[in-house]
């Protein structure tokens, strides 16, 4: 059996990487530079004293970039050093696709893999969850030659100019300078906090604009819980008037929102649940509609895993924007955000712990409903709880009775005869029992009470 070092193990699975983003991989004693626009060539001899790198970068003939490989379980944070020395040791004679260093370094070890774009006003190594295809990289060149003063996207987010907030209602006004602060920084992440009802989508709908128009950002993802808050979302866009324009927002720019797997490649805006998403990553023709209708919370009951598309790589996006985004999606679904390579931002009006850490700590807006009622932007409320036996106590299916039982996730019914009592709790109704009498029980309560009880007069 032949051995391999970790290190030639990690080279296998980062060859299979590569090859799967539409690379050609090849050694340096067979080098042809035309057999796909993307080659990746192994154990290059640079100019001394810079060694050899273990992968040179190719696109269109010319180099782009290096990778380091590493064993798997060596950490990458404080290695890209090394890719750094690579860029700068190519043969004088060798094509470039720019002048000067190589613009873009991977480390990777097959399992991890962080990478580098010296173009970035302050280049910094970031964890990507695959190796970009060549013609991403491609395309970054030429917005390199065409654009020299802001090659990047992180470039651009920085010389956004200061936003037109006539009619923007706070806190919006408060939360797009935040957050823009906060893009130019270069944070991966942040956590924008507003009360339910103060104009969360409205947010989103001006910040989609003003990176589109000004940071031309490519693609923005807006992720929501529900199929229903998907239309509503796009809703929201289609009535958006853009503040300098004048015109509405999908005048200037498509939208898109996913009703099948099915991505509209010219679309700006895309809005889909993260569960379609997942589906399409999958490689599945197609969502059961009813799937689609449920919230992502109640779908997945462990981490689900996440493998590489080509036809949907990490780049896709430039920014993820994420709606509802404390319902542990991130635990559930956390592998579907960590898939593209994106600046990520989460709306939520009552963020969690585990929010907080997914976001770094990065709370670029704080709105609670309590300041939202004192600036008249919402209605105070107060509970009318409504009690029933099962609420309570729970309840008890007999045995012998005929059940209908629903799979969570395929939304496939059988009905199934009981050997046995079947006991439920009061805190799993409605979440693993449905109860239909009791629903009505509540239902009439309100109705017969409303006008009495609850607001009287």
């Amino acid at each position: 059996m032949l051995y391999l070092t970790p290190e030639a193990r990690a080279r296998v699975e980062i060859d299979r990487m590569l090859n799967a983003a539409g690379w050609a991989v090849q050694s340096a004693a067979q080098v042809n530079l035309k057999a796909s626009r993307g080659v990746a060539v192994r154990e290059f001899a640079l100019k001394k004293p810079h060694g050899r790198v273990d992968y040179l970068l190719f696109v269109d003939g010319k180099a782009v970039g290096v990778v380091e490989a590493k064993k798997e379980g060596e950490p990458l944070i404080g290695v890209e050093w090394q890719s750094a020395r690579y860029v700068h040791g190519l043969p004088d004679e060798m094509p470039k696709a720019l002048e000067g260093t190589l613009p873009f370094a991977y480390e990777s070890t097959g399992g991890e893999t962080r990478f580098t774009n010296t173009l970035d006003p302050e280049p910094a190594s970031r964890q990507v969850f695959w190796f970009h295809r060549p013609e991403t990289l491609a395309g970054w060149i030429a917005e390199a030659l065409r654009n020299p003063g802001a090659p990047t996207l992180r470039y651009r987010l920085r010389g956004m100019p200061p936003a037109d907030l006539t009619g923007l209602w706070p806190p919006k006004d408060v939360a797009v300078r935040n957050l823009e602060e906060s893009l130019s920084a270069g944070h991966p992440r942040a956590l924008i906090q507003m009360a339910t009802g103060s104009g969360k989508t409205l947010l989103a709908a001006f910040l989609s604009y003003r990176l589109v128009k000004f940071a031309d950002a490519k693609r923005v993802l807006f992720l929501v819980d529900r199929a229903n808050l998907g239309r509503q979302t796009l809703k929201e866009f289609q009535g958006f008037t853009t503040p300098d324009d004048g015109r509405k927002f999908t005048e200037l720019y498509n939208v898109q929102h996913l009703s099948s797997n099915v991505v509209d490649p010219v679309a700006r805006v895309t809005i889909s649940t993260i569960q379609r998403v997942y589906s399409i990553l999958r490689g599945e023709s197609d969502l059961d509609p009813g799937l689609d209708e449920q919230s992502a919370y109640e779908l997945a009951t462990e981490p689900v895993p996440v493998e590489y598309n080509p036809a949907v790589p990490p780049e896709t996006y430039d920014v993820v924007i994420v709606d509802e985004c404390h319902r542990s999606i991130y635990g559930l679904w956390r592998q579907v955000l960590d898939y593209f390579d994106a600046f990520t931002i989460g709306l939520t009006a009552t963020p969690n712990k585990q929010a907080f850490g997914f976001f770094n700590q990065n709370l670029v807006m704080e709105y609670g409903h309590d300041q939202a009622v004192a600036d008249g932007v919402n209605v105070d409320f107060d509970v009318y709880r409504i009690r029933t036996e099962i609420t309570e106590q729970g309840s008890t299916i007999d045995a012998g009775i005929v059940t209908q039982f629903r799979d969570r996730q395929s939304r496939r019914t059988r009905w199934e005869k009981l050997d046995e009592d079947l006991a439920y709790t009061g805190q799993q109704l409605d979440r693993a029992v449905v109860a239909r009498d009791q629903i009505r029980t509540v239902l009439e309560v309100y109705r017969d009470r409303l006008f009495t009880e609850i607001f009287p007069g």
